[in-house]
């Protein structure tokens, strides 16, 4: 590029104000103009928001100049935002994509004591002080103002902004204590480019399937419009030709770049979602001004003639112009705010760059995953109340594990009040393995719901419910369907305490139907075995039970992980031992169980050791490889004269590896039975924690599924580990001289 376009901006600006003329002083409590809502006192706070936000984008490229700041993707051309920070109330949950500069600053006006200039500035230098993420990003985000943070969304962030919206109105409909006002909106904004995203055109599926369906979805979509995303020009009309029909969402547009005419269209748009409880898309034109961010080389995609057409089409000079006309101050006047202004950011930015950072990987950490446990522990054990007469109480009889998990929802619908279980299929129908049958009914639509096919959408929903003080328990039907969503979990639910210091929360149980083993089905999505893309995720926590009592008693402590901790749980269950009652003989009733007394749960990290005494070799499982390996055990004892205590992890993310460690220098032996696939799997990280452990102490082996996709029936069985395959992987375990580690396929 030929010129500093920062330079040029900031130049244009002072140019285009010197040559305006001054008018007669008019009353700032008089409309600007006639027929207009908007006042010149208002005018005047927009105005000098628009200002603000302009020259906190000069001072992030000056501070990465001096390499004192790390984050240049600002705000310039989209300063009619600011609208929505002053018709919007600070209680409405904002969800705002990066640039929302001018918003934020309007919208600081509305809580007493906040300098949205010191916050952005902190955050653009990465300080500790920084007030919503501790340094951890630059962000958009306030606790008081009701901002979650997000980083640089594409749309991963409008799901739960729906979400939020339906949470606000199920918590009124259900009389439960809600943290902002009944009336409140959710609030999303994002660029006409990631409006492409399927991520956003589920979003909007999601929002108007429910309105269209009477349901109240009070989510106000702002598509901030500036015609490209980074190189990319969005196809001219794009945007309304998308959106202007869309079912159940009502659309307004507004020009962005003229703060009148944003006003009145903003204005439209918050009223009607208020008013209606309906979803609205606010459709705001603007203009992108100085690239996409100081990094991009616009030059490369545009001429200089274009970004100077583009650069003369600043909002800031309209708005300029609308304050000199409307007589609110002479041009003398904006340019001496404008300087106060600039000096004032320049002071700021001086004094942040000697603000503390982060300094270590525990200060970086502290926030990604808090863990009290103590508390979770007491909350765990702390009793639901007594059923109602007319409902059913959890039977002490001994039940298969869907009908224990059955009951344990039972128990939390009554413990948690706020608890919602939704999901496709659930409701009527019980869920596809009927796990959830009966809920519906006891507990009402109300709180236990069907949801359409989407599984961003039903994640998104229970984030965004979650913000609102409720306690989600969504279902998703298979393990591999976490795949269509998955950065629903990543990106979005165990990010969000890590960029907010743990100032927002979206607690939430994630119950997965899952793992393989399961006679008549194939292929990659309804028999999958694969737990890496959650275990993965920093800050999840994954369990998995294998038996019904246990499955119980994890579900107490997940649910106290997420009320006491705001953690993001996944609870993992196995399909094919869903009916399983036996264990070693048809009709022995070994895999029954009772329901757990009142005041039993498995602490985080908690295994459960089989055949403790044992001393021949240690077998390491869960879930279907736990049925397998107790079998298994039973075998090499009866047959081979080898005893083999089993261990049942039970909880997979975080491991607990001094339990590993422990039972594996008991015995000097360990085989580690994994179902999943081995590249990538579980097995690998214990077999490798356990040699840097115990390095010679223990000899290893890995038995896993081979790395393929299930085939469909019995051949299933040749890339998945069989009892006999844990019995000849133990037995060559035992008979193995040399202290080393040991991998073995699923053939041995």
């Amino acid at each position: 590029m030929t010129a500093n376009r920062a330079e040029a901006l900031d130049r244009q600006f002072q140019e285009h104000v010197r040559a305006l003329e001054a008018r007669a002083p008019r009353d700032p409590a008089l409309p600007v103009r006639p027929g207009s809502t908007l006042t010149g006192a208002a005018l005047l706070d927009l105005f000098e928001s628009q200002l603000i936000c302009r020259l906190l984008d000069l001072a992030a490229r000056e501070l990465r100049a001096r390499d004192q700041g790390y984050y240049t993707i600002g705000s310039a051309g989209h300063e009619g935002n600011v609208v929505v920070g002053r018709l919007a109330r600070h209680t409405d949950p904002a969800f705002l994509h990066y640039r929302s500069g001018a918003l934020m600053a309007e919208r600081s006006r509305h809580v007493a004591g906040l300098d949205p200039v010191r916050d952005a500035l902190l955050s653009l230098v990465a300080s500790s002080d920084d007030p919503i993420s501790g340094g951890r990003h630059k962000v958009w985000g306030s606790r008081p103002l009701w901002v979650p943070p997000q980083t640089s969304t594409i749309a991963s962030h409008l799901p739960k902004a729906v979400g939020c919206a339906v949470g606000i109105d199920r918590a009124r409909r259900l009389k439960l204590p809600c943290p902002v006002p009944g009336d409140s909106i959710a609030i999303c904004s994002f660029g006409d480019a990631s409006l492409n995203h399927s991520t956003a055109q589920g979003a909007f599926n999601a929002a108007g399937w429910m309105a269209s369906q009477k349901l109240p979805v009070p989510v106000l979509f702002v598509c901030e419009d500036n015609g490209i995303g980074i190189s990319v020009p969005t196809p001219d009309g794009w945007v309304e030709a998308s959106m202007r029909q869309r079912p159940g969402i009502a659309y307004v547009q507004a020009d962005g770049l003229d703060l009148v005419d944003a006003w009145e269209g903003a204005a439209r748009a918050v009223e009607t979602c208020r008013r209606e409880r309906r979803p609205v898309l606010l459709h705001l034109r603007t203009v992108r001004l100085l690239a996409h961010a100081g990094s991009d080389i616009e030059t490369e995609y545009h001429t200089l003639e274009e970004i100077e057409a583009a650069e003369r089409r600043d909002p800031l000079l309209r708005s300029a112009a609308l304050v000199v006309e409307a007589g609110l101050l002479a041009p003398a006047q904006v340019l001496e705010r404008y300087e106060a202004l600039r000096a004032r950011i320049r002071a700021g930015a001086a004094e942040v760059v000697t603000r503390p950072k982060l300094r270590t990987a525990r200060d970086v950490m502290a926030t990604l995953a808090p863990l009290h446990p103590a508390e979770v522990d007491v909350e765990a054990r702390r009793p639901a109340p007594l059923p109602a007469e007319s409902r059913r109480a959890p039977q002490g009889r001994q039940r298969h594990l869907a009908a224990m998990i059955n009951q344990g929802l039972q128990e939390a619908l009554r413990k948690y009040p706020e608890a919602l279980l939704f999901g496709e299929d659930v409701a009527k129908k019980g869920g596809v393995y009927h796990v959830t049958a009966g809920l519906w009914k006891e507990f009402g639509a109300g709180r236990v719901f069907n949801t359409l096919l989407d599984e961003q959408a039903i994640l998104g929903l229970a984030l965004g419910a979650a913000h609102v003080g409720l306690l989600p328990l969504p279902e998703i039907q298979y393990l591999a369907y976490v795949h269509n969503a998955e950065d629903q979990l990543r990106g979005e639910a165990c990010s969000l305490q890590f960029f907010s210091s743990d100032q927002f929360r979206n607690p939430t149980v994630v119950r997965i139907a899952s793992f393989a083993y399961q006679k008549g089905f194939g292929g990659h999505f309804h028999n999958d075995n694969s737990l890496a893309v959650l275990r993965d995720i920093p800050g999840m926590i994954v369990c998995a039970p294998a038996r019904g009592d246990d499955a119980v008693r994890l579900l107490r402590t997940c649910l106290a992980l997420a009320k006491v901790d705001g953690r993001v749980v996944s609870f993992c269950e196995p399909i094919a031992l869903y009916m399983t009652k036996d264990l070693y003989e048809d009709g022995d009733g070994l895999w029954l169980s009772d329901f757990p007394a009142p005041g039993e749960a498995i602490a985080p990290g908690e295994g459960r050791v089989y055949h403790e005494d044992a001393p021949d070799l240690t077998i390491v499982s869960y879930a279907n490889g736990l049925w397998r390996s107790l079998r298994a055990a039973r075998t090499l004892e009866r047959e081979h004269g080898l005893r083999a205590r089993v261990v049942d992890l039970r909880w997979l993310q975080p491991l607990n590896l001094d339990l590993i460690e422990r039972e594996a220098r008991a015995t000097g032996r360990l085989l580690v039975v994994d179902e999943c696939r081995r590249a990538g799997g579980l097995g690998e990280a214990i077999v490798a924690g356990v040699a840097l452990r115990a390095g010679d102490a223990v000899r290893a082996a890995l038995l896993a599924a081979e790395d393929t996709y299930i085939p469909l029936g019995p051949a299933m069985q040749t890339v998945l580990p069989q009892e006999e395959h844990i019995v000849a992987a133990a037995r060559d375990l035992v008979r193995a001289a040399p202290p080393a580690a040991v991998v073995a396929g699923v053939k041995g």
